[in-house]
């Protein structure tokens, strides 16, 4: 006697079942990603205690710095100019900044469940990356300062008055916080399963993404894109600023004409050096397949030390707010 093969899935009624099951299954899941759990450090109590040590030292030196150039701007006159309006709203910036990260990579360390809501996941995303974006833009305008400083000496306070300088600050902060809104939305579109353990200390596209219960190419081309754009164009326009203000710098006759202006720029190359070495590496590298120590590591660079040392940089370096920042300190005591 012979049977001929018949084929278990081919039977109407088990495919549909087992099809309601499965569909079923993974709608369960869906829906009960409700929070994520963010890794962050993995390592003993000893090596967090030295982290929260650490990360809080930096948080408050952070503060402390921006507040008082801050601070300096506001209460001396002399510094109220263009380039001191920017660095003071750059400082401000920097304190928003850094309140994106470090607060909650402390309540991290402190906490054993180590877990973030899903709407506070995805509002860190939001703020955190329309911050660093309208970093880039202020990068972009105080470079384009220096270059009329510079370059155009004569028609400087025609064109950068204080009006246009406070405007155009305005526009970086506006320009900031909208570019972020189709990224943030694309990704939390997403229909994220059963997964939901993001390896990094704050909730970031490229691990988000991967946690997606199905492929999504399209979301993360866009991002990729976005990204790729973003970081290219405010670098390039940067970088061909500086390009044009050295080569004014080279021309000036008297040498101390020129270690004057190059000790003004070479505060904020450093600056754009360390910002945008940082983010090209974990945002425009090939996939951006780092391994996620790497990404945690340079994620640090350009989000806790960068304001750590636009500060100290931009004061230790500057005669002016030297003084002055002299002056408020004997005040205080």
């Amino acid at each position: 006697m012979t049977f001929n093969h018949i084929d278990f899935y081919d039977i109407p009624h088990v495919s549909s079942a087992l099809e309601t099951k499965t569909n079923s299954r993974i709608n369960n899941c869906s829906s009960s990603v409700s929070k994520f759990i963010l890794l962050g450090f993995s390592c003993t109590r000893d090596i967090q205690i030295l982290l929260i040590s650490i990360f809080s030292g930096t948080y408050i030196s952070t503060l402390i710095g921006n507040l008082c150039i801050i601070c300096a701007v506001r209460c001396d006159l002399r510094l109220q100019t263009p380039m001191y309006i920017l660095l003071a709203n750059f400082s401000f910036l920097e304190m928003c900044y850094i309140n994106a990260t470090v607060p909650n990579i402390l309540a991290n360390l402190f906490s054993e469940k180590k877990t973030i809501s899903f709407s506070g996941c995805f509002l860190q995303f939001y703020f955190f990356f329309s911050m660093g974006t309208t970093e880039t833009f202020f990068l972009s305008v105080m470079a384009f300062d220096r270059y009329l400083a510079i370059c155009r000496p004569l028609h400087y306070a025609t064109i950068m008055t204080v009006q246009r300088c406070f405007r155009m600050g305005a526009c970086c902060w506006v320009c900031g916080f909208l570019c972020f809104l189709l990224p943030v939305y694309l990704i939390s579109q997403l229909p994220f399963c059963c997964h939901n353990t993001i390896d990094h200390f704050l909730c970031d596209p490229g691990p988000l993404i991967k946690l997606s219960c199905s492929p999504a190419p399209t979301t993360e081309m866009i991002c990729a894109l976005y990204n790729s754009v973003l970081i290219f164009s405010t670098f390039l326009f940067v970088t061909s600023s500086y390009t044009l203000v050295i080569r004014a710098v080279l021309r000036v006759p008297s040498a101390e004409g020129r270690k004057k202006a190059f000790s003004t720029c070479g505060s904020h190359l450093a600056v754009v050096s360390l910002f945008y070495g940082s983010i090209m590496v974990v945002y425009v590298s090939p996939t951006a397949g780092n391994p996620a120590g790497m990404q945690k590591i340079v994620t640090l660079f350009y989000s806790v030390l960068t304001p750590l040392v636009n500060p100290l940089i931009y004061s230790l370096r500057n005669k002016e707010m030297k003084e002055v920042l002299r002056k408020l300190f004997r005040t205080v005591r």
